[in-house]
């Protein structure tokens, strides 16, 4: 069987607490990938509306602007997108899912242990194996399908952000005042877009997440247990 193998272009990283919310963030990544197709906006991991399940998100190719901008971006055949979760702590991958697109469709292979680690990937073609058709502007489609749900398309991007206010603190003008709360400020991403990929998985699919993490920093105020998830984009070679 011919193993399909690509390369990481950029990686967003991000610490998963059990019933807790996390996220990363760097709109617009370095010149090699800045406005391409693997660049990575976004990374967001939480519980979903089912406490024992987790969903993953991962938007890229922000910032897109409303109208012909949106409409006309689409994902790369070319780039895997994958979910990269440790449940060992000892930060590398042990689980994974993968998604890449194929004519109209977002492929999913996973969660599967990979074949490889580090910056070299194979797409898992014996892994659980899931497709959802890519949503547009005017239709949404979702699947569910073995216990997960998954979606891909473009939405409004969901990070928040006041970019004035920023400015206005980073030059010191307005220290200690620091940003308004969000009744009082403007998000700078409010109208923008962005390509975003979407599984919600059971949290029995992870393995059981690891305690020294957390043991190795004091345990701090008796936090949960945690995995260690980040999101990668990887283009073939």
């Amino acid at each position: 069987m011919k193993k399909t193998k690509i390369f990481t272009a950029i990686g967003g990283f991000c610490l998963l607490l059990i019933c807790i919310t996390f996220m990363s963030s760097d709109h617009i990544d370095g010149t090699n990938v800045a406005g391409t197709t693997s660049d990575i906006a976004d990374f967001y991991a939480f519980e979903g509306q089912n406490p024992d399940n987790t969903v993953f998100v991962a938007t890229i190719q922000g910032i897109l602007n409303p109208g012909g901008v949106t409409e006309n971006a689409s994902f790369d055949e070319d780039v895997l997108v994958e979910f990269n979760i440790d449940n060992t702590g000892d930060f590398v991958e042990d689980i994974v899912i993968q998604a890449i697109k194929r004519g109209d469709s977002i492929h999913f292979f996973g969660p599967a242990a990979p074949n490889e680690t580090g910056l070299i990937s194979e797409v898992i073609t014996t892994a659980s194996h899931n497709i959802v058709q890519i949503s547009t502007v005017s239709e949404t489609f979702i699947t569910d399908s073995n216990e997960m749900s998954f979606f891909a398309g473009p939405r409004r991007d969901p990070f928040y952000f006041d970019a004035n206010r920023f400015i206005d603190v980073a030059s010191g003008e307005v220290a200690p005042e620091g940003f308004y709360p969000p009744e009082e400020s403007t998000d700078f991403f409010l109208e923008l877009n962005t390509l975003a990929i979407v599984v919600e998985v059971p949290n029995t699919m992870l393995g059981n997440a690891p305690t020294h993490i957390l043991e190795s920093q004091g345990n701090i105020n008796g936090l949960p247990t945690a995995y260690n998830v980040w999101v990668s984009t990887k283009r073939k070679q």
